[in-house]
């Protein structure tokens, strides 16, 4: 018995040192050092490692003594954003600038959630994240397309067909139960602000979702002909108590207790299969949001959402910022910063991207982190 014991551990010893890719966890993607100091994964993409934000003196203490940030820790605020290989670059800008705007950036808990089968696999994602990230608190949750695959409807811009737009529906399911609270956040977002400013935002009554509300946009060009002839759909909103104002949901303060007591998920898939058999509207995910919670939604200042800077789903032509302060740029639309940059046409606008952007590209042998860019001092109007 002793030899056989002897003999099973030398094997075990062997296979390890032989084939050690084998025996390593979804954080243990074989890396390699570039001469940039960055590290590059079997994708392809390559990233510099982000400057290592701590909290200030006035944070919270940290009661975990080393040990990992639990998700379900209600003390910090909390961010779900998707993840993937066409919009990474963008994410992680994002995931850069909320750290370097926050007065207590170790407080912060990022709920990733990556589509099962995106060319970069989960786990490639999950290292990536971590070697750009090193001391991140973050989670990668994999989302079933197929849970949504067959309620997606054609769109007016093929890029709003992707499953992954309606992950936010299915958070509440996605997230671990113990998370009761998220700040969901698109990936063509930087924040110039503190992010605890918005996660404070208190949802009133029974209210689900907080966003930014614009009611004085044409609410009627977001649904067709065929739903307002149709008395029965378009009586959604005329209820005495529902005044509808368009709200965008790249940015949004959600309450998950809620949002699974009123099976909410569940409402939103109902519009969804109405648009399968009528079509209502053309936009992808957005008008079932707004069929479900506009004239319900907690108003949030204007400043936390300046949207629409990448034009129209069209065109993508370049845009201003609306009149007033800004805490959070966000490309909503056909035109991204990173895209427009790399084609040396990018707008005005995109320059305010830039300083985020940790890429590494090995045309410019050089990235855009690096970089002196002008101050952001002028967004900070309170």
């Amino acid at each position: 018995m002793v030899h056989f014991r002897l003999l099973a551990g030398v094997l075990l010893y062997t296979f390890i040192v032989l084939f050690p890719q084998l025996c390593r966890g979804i954080r243990s993607i074989p890396t390699r050092e570039t001469n940039t100091g960055a590290v590059e994964v079997p994708s392809g993409f390559r990233f510099a490692e982000a400057p290592d934000y701590r909290n200030g003196r006035d944070c919270p203490v940290s009661t975990t003594d080393g040990r990992s940030v639990s998700t379900c820790d209600p003390s910090l605020v909390h961010i779900a954003m998707t993840l993937d290989s066409e919009y990474l670059r963008g994410s992680i800008a994002a995931v850069h600038s909320v750290l370097k705007h926050a007065s207590c950036p170790e407080s912060i808990f990022f709920h990733f959630v990556a589509a099962e089968f995106d060319p970069a696999s989960p786990r490639v994602l999950t290292q990536l994240v971590r070697s750009t990230f090193p001391s991140l608190n973050f989670k990668v949750y994999i989302f079933r397309e197929d849970t949504v695959i067959n309620l997606i409807s054609s769109s007016i811009r093929q890029a709003l067909e992707n499953p992954l737009n309606y992950a936010r529906n299915y958070l509440g399911d996605i997230l671990d139960l113990c998370v009761d609270r998220v700040i969901y956040l698109d990936s063509d977002i930087v924040v110039v602000d503190d992010i605890h400013k918005l996660w404070n935002t208190a949802l009133s009554g029974s209210r689900v979702i907080g966003a930014p509300e614009y009611c004085h946009a044409n609410f009627t060009q977001y649904f067709t002909p065929v739903f307002w002839s149709d008395s029965a759909m378009s009586g959604t909103f005329s209820s005495a108590r529902r005044k509808p104002c368009y709200f965008n949901t790249g940015v949004m303060v959600m309450d998950l207790v809620r949002w699974r007591e009123g099976n909410f998920k569940r409402r939103i898939e109902k519009w969804m299969e109405v648009q399968k058999k009528t079509r209502i509207y053309e936009l992808g995910s957005l008008p079932p949001f707004l069929l479900v919670f506009a004239g319900h939604v907690e108003p949030i200042h204007h400043r936390w959402n300046q949207h629409g800077l990448g034009g129209d789903n069209v065109r993508g032509s370049c845009r201003s910022l609306h009149p007033g302060p800004v805490s959070l740029l966000h490309w909503s639309g056909k035109g991204k910063p990173w895209v427009r940059l790399d084609a040396k046409k990018p707008c005005k606008l995109d320059h305010l991207w830039e300083p985020y952007d940790l890429y590494i590209s090995s045309i410019k042998g050089h990235y855009y982190a690096h970089n002196e860019h002008q101050s952001m001092a002028f967004f900070y109007r309170l």
